[in-house]
C-alpha cells in the first residue's frame, strides 16, 4: 500500500460495512453478528474512530483471542464466513476481520440467546437490536418449512390417531412409509414438530373458555377446558364441535307470525376462522391457539401474527402466503380446508375488517353475536339461571344431605357453575348448611 493509499485510507470514516475499534473490547460479537444479519463488512482493530491507526501489539495472540471467541460466541457457526488478516498501515499493524454476510440468518451471540439482547443488524454506522418481529421475519425466510426442521421434543410418537382421520376420508396411510410422505422427519432421519404436533401423546392444548363480562367484574364462567395432548387434528375437530354446541340457533317471529331462525354467528366465518387460526399458527411459540366465549361475542387467538412476507392489504385480498405449508396439506387431505385464500374473501364479505386485530405477535378475532338473537340468548340464559337455582332448592328439600357432584348429576349443571348457585343462595338468604361439610345438611329458608 502507497503512502498516498495510506492516508485516504485511514481518513475514510466509519460506515455500513467498516468499523473501527481501537483495541479487543466485549462488543465485538455484537459487531460480527451485525455485520452476518446485514450485507457483510469490515471491522479493524487497531483503529481509532477518527480513523487514526494505533496498532495491535502482539497481533498474533490477538488473532488467537478474535477466533477463539466468533467460534465460540456465535450461532450459527461462522467458520466459513469470518476471516483474519494482519494490514500493515504506515508501518503500524491493525487486525483486519472480514465478515461475509450469512446465509442461517438470523445470526446471534451465544449468551444472549435469540433476542433483541442477542441479535444484531447494521444500521449506518452502527450495530442495532433486531425486534421480534424481525428475527421472526428472518426465521421465517431462513427457514420457510420450519414445522420440518424443529426436531420433536418426543421421539416415541404414535399416530392411531392420525390413521384414523385418514381412513374416514379412504385415504388410508401406509405404516412403513406415512412418515416420509407427510413431510414428518428432519434429514437427520428424527421425527420433527410437524410429526409432534399430530402425535396420539404430545403435550400441547387448546384453551376454550367462557366468560362473563355483562357487568363491572370479568371473570371465568367456569374452569376453562383444555382440547388436546392429542392429534392436532382431533383437537381441531373437538374445538369446532363446542364452538357448534355454543353457536346457538334462535327463533324469533317478525310480521304475520313469519319466523325466523338464524345463529348467534355465521357458521361457515367461524369454522373458517377456527381453522385459519390452527393452519397459520406460529407453533415455535410453543403454544396453539386461545378460543373463547363471551357474552355477546367469540373470540380466536393465533400466535405469530401475520405472515411476514404478507401486508395487512393482500391478507383481506386473499393472497396465499402459508406459514406451515406440510400442515396445510395435511388439513386439505382431511378436508378441512378448501381453498387458500377462499375463506378470509368470504368472512369479509359477511363482517367488516375490523373484526381481525393485528399485532406483532398476534392475530385475534372477534365475531359479534347477531343483536337480536343475542338478545333472545342473554333473555333464555336469565331464565335458565332462575330455573337452575328453583331446581337446586327443590333437590335440597327432597334431600337435606345431597352432595354438590349428585346435584350436578341430576341437574346436568358443572360443578362449578352448581358451587356459583349455591354461593348465591347462600347470599341471597335462601339456603345454609348446618354441620360438617361431608357429613352436615341443607336446610332452605
Amino acid at each position: 500500500m502507497s503512502a498516498s493509499q495510506d492516508m485516504e485510507y485511514r481518513m475514510i470514516s466509519e460506515s455500513e460495512d467498516t468499523e473501527y475499534k481501537e483495541k479487543l473490547t466485549d462488543t465485538l460479537e455484537k459487531e460480527v453478528v451485525s455485520f452476518l444479519n446485514t450485507d457483510g463488512g469490515s471491522i479493524f482493530i487497531g483503529v481509532k474512530d477518527n480513523g487514526e491507526v494505533v496498532g495491535v501489539p502482539n497481533i498474533d495472540k490477538q488473532q488467537l483471542q478474535v477466533k477463539d471467541r466468533l467460534l465460540s460466541g456465535i450461532v450459527p457457526s461462522v467458520l466459513s464466513l469470518v476471516s483474519l488478516s494482519p494490514e500493515n498501515i504506515g508501518g503500524k499493524t491493525a487486525l483486519k476481520i472480514t465478515v461475509k454476510t450469512g446465509v442461517e440468518k438470523p445470526y446471534y451471540i451465544k449468551s444472549k440467546g435469540l433476542s433483541e439482547s442477542g441479535a444484531f443488524v447494521r444500521v449506518g454506522s452502527s450495530a442495532q437490536p433486531m425486534t421480534h418481529k424481525m428475527i421472526h421475519t428472518f426465521q421465517t425466510k431462513s427457514f420457510p418449512k420450519s414445522l420440518t426442521n424443529i426436531e420433536s421434543p418426543e421421539q416415541e410418537l404414535t399416530f392411531a390417531e392420525l390413521f384414523i382421520h385418514y381412513r374416514r376420508f379412504s385415504k388410508p396411510l401406509n405404516e412403513n412409509t406415512f412418515a416420509k410422505t407427510l413431510n414428518f422427519l428432519t434429514k437427520d432421519g428424527k421425527y420433527n414438530y410437524l410429526a409432534y404436533l399430530m402425535a396420539d401423546n404430545n403435550q400441547l392444548s387448546v384453551r376454550f373458555a367462557r366468560f362473563d363480562d355483562s357487568g363491572e367484574r370479568f371473570e371465568l364462567l367456569e374452569k376453562a377446558i383444555e382440547y388436546g395432548n392429542c392429534c392436532l387434528v382431533t383437537a381441531i375437530q373437538r374445538v369446532l364441535d363446542r364452538y357448534e354446541i355454543e353457536n346457538i340457533t334462535r327463533s324469533r317471529l317478525t310480521g304475520a307470525a313469519h319466523r325466523i331462525d338464524k345463529r348467534l354467528v355465521d357458521a361457515k366465518c367461524l369454522r373458517e376462522i377456527v381453522i385459519n387460526a390452527f393452519a397459520h399458527n406460529d407453533y415455535s411459540y410453543g403454544i396453539l391457539p386461545i378460543c373463547e366465549v363471551f357474552q355477546n361475542r367469540f373470540a380466536v387467538r393465533s400466535y405469530g401474527g401475520l405472515v411476514p412476507q404478507l401486508s395487512i392489504e393482500e391478507f383481506f385480498q386473499g393472497v396465499s402466503a402459508l406459514r406451515n405449508p406440510e400442515l396445510m396439506r395435511i388439513l386439505k387431505d382431511l378436508e378441512l380446508v378448501e381453498g387458500l385464500g377462499f375463506g378470509i374473501r368470504g368472512i369479509t364479505k359477511i363482517y367488516n375488517r375490523d373484526i381481525f386485530e393485528f399485532s406483532e405477535n398476534s392475530l385475534y378475532v372477534t365475531l359479534a353475536f347477531d343483536e337480536a338473537t343475542a338478545k333472545s340468548n342473554i333473555e333464555s340464559k336469565v331464565e335458565s339461571k332462575v330455573e337452575s337455582k328453583v331446581e337446586i332448592i327443590n333437590l335440597m328439600k327432597i334431600n337435606p344431605k345431597i352432595t354438590t357432584k349428585d346435584i350436578a348429576v341430576h341437574t346436568g349443571l358443572s360443578i362449578s357453575g352448581i358451587e356459583k348457585n349455591i354461593k348465591q343462595l347462600k347470599k341471597e338468604g335462601k339456603i345454609k348448611h348446618i354441620g360438617a361439610t361431608k357429613s352436615g345438611e341443607w336446610v332452605v329458608i
